[in-house]
């Protein structure tokens, strides 16, 4: 009963979400089942737009399932952007640097960027924990930095030769690009390594004492630290964890994609990730189906502008509501389950415990 609750109420939300993105287009005279058959077709619609979604898709799962860990744990790792440039930073630095075999330098831009996105959140945890900053607030500054460093970087110390130019470092040799498959974007590799991620994210939360325990901590810190669980130990990993899945996810955005630091290198998938995690309630079962329909979302918004002269932030409008009625919808039922528990466990009333007689 409790999975057909929810399976109706995220199938209200996106009807909701539909008929209000519906009315958005009408509002300004554009046709909707032509807008939603682009965002289609723009997307999967041949080889190499589904390669490109794809390749969208991997990050977005990565960061999606790293927010998981940290939600789990009571954080809003709301720096999560800062993450995903650290780790880019971190791998551009060995793919820059490092001669060796493709498969090498698969390995070390892999093992760096979780270093750099675990190492930034660790900084948001730490000033969290020891400096009690909101890490809200503090993953925010840390994302600022994050990007000013990035910026710093590309016009300075690894500016292209002859030219300071905010348009990215020099092309990575190619020994460290992930490998393609069949001259498109698409890299099974990437695609491997997110899969595996949230299988990790899954089976660490849901068939573990680490995950228990962190879900303890997240429901009530006081009472878990009561109970004898070091919850600054495991807040700090948990803000390592989710952080190193970002690095990751930077990781892949320069070395399967761009080929390059560029200083918007996070496409902005550390905010989206946000709002997969949060439809996701925090299950990690269906954060790959969620992060592709997102990703479809992204990628497929750009025709809109290309074909009805429709600006591509409709993609965005569109995921923030279906977000807005899922939360609504999970409130709704919440709050609808609190009811009955506390009709459940009210008193009877005079009249219900008083005996019939027996006339």
């Amino acid at each position: 009963m409790n999975w057909s609750r929810r399976f109706g109420s995220a199938a209200l939300a996106i009807v909701a979400a539909l008929l209000v993105a519906t009315g958005l287009m009408l509002l300004v005279n554009a046709p909707p089942l032509e807008a939603f058959n682009l965002l289609v077709k723009g997307s999967i619609g041949s080889t190499r737009k589904l390669s490109d979604t794809m390749m969208a898709w991997v990050p977005l799962m990565l960061t999606s399932a790293g927010l998981v860990i940290t939600y789990t744990a009571g954080l809003w790792n709301i720096g999560v952007e800062g993450q995903v440039i650290a780790g880019a930073i971190a791998a551009s630095y060995v793919a820059r640097t490092v001669d060796g075999s493709i498969w090498l330098l698969i390995v070390l831009t892999m093992i760096a960027g979780m270093i750099g996105g675990a190492v930034w959140a660790l900084f948001a945890g730490v000033l969290k924990v020891f400096g009690r900053v909101n890490e809200i607030f503090g993953g925010l500054g840390l994302t600022f930095v994050a990007q000013a460093l990035a910026t710093y970087l590309i016009i300075g110390p690894w500016k292209r030769a002859g030219i300071a130019s905010t348009s990215g470092t020099d092309p990575f040799p190619e020994h460290a690009w992930l490998p393609t498959f069949a001259g498109t974007r698409l890299s099974l590799v990437a695609v491997g390594i997110g899969i595996l991620a949230v299988v990790f994210v899954f089976f660490l939360l849901r068939g573990t004492r680490y995950g228990l325990r962190l879900k303890a901590v997240g429901r009530n810190s006081k009472s878990a630290f009561l109970l004898g669980i070091p919850t600054t130990r495991y807040m700090l990993s948990a803000f390592a964890l989710g952080g190193a899945l970002a690095g990751l996810a930077g990781t892949v955005q320069v070395t399967g994609f761009l080929h390059k630091l560029v200083p918007a290198v996070s496409g902005g998938y550390g905010y989206l990730g946000i709002l997969v995690a949060l439809l996701v309630n925090l299950s990690a079962m269906w954060v790959p189906a969620v992060a592709f329909f997102f990703a479809m979302i992204s990628v497929g918004s750009t025709q809109l502008q290309l074909r009805l002269n429709l600006d591509s932030s409709l993609g965005g409008v569109l995921q923030g509501i279906l977000v807005l009625f899922t939360l609504l919808a999970q409130g709704f039922q919440t709050r609808r389950g609190e009811r009955v528990e506390t009709t459940a466990q009210a008193p009877p009333t005079t009249a219900q415990a008083a005996p019939t007689g027996g006339n």
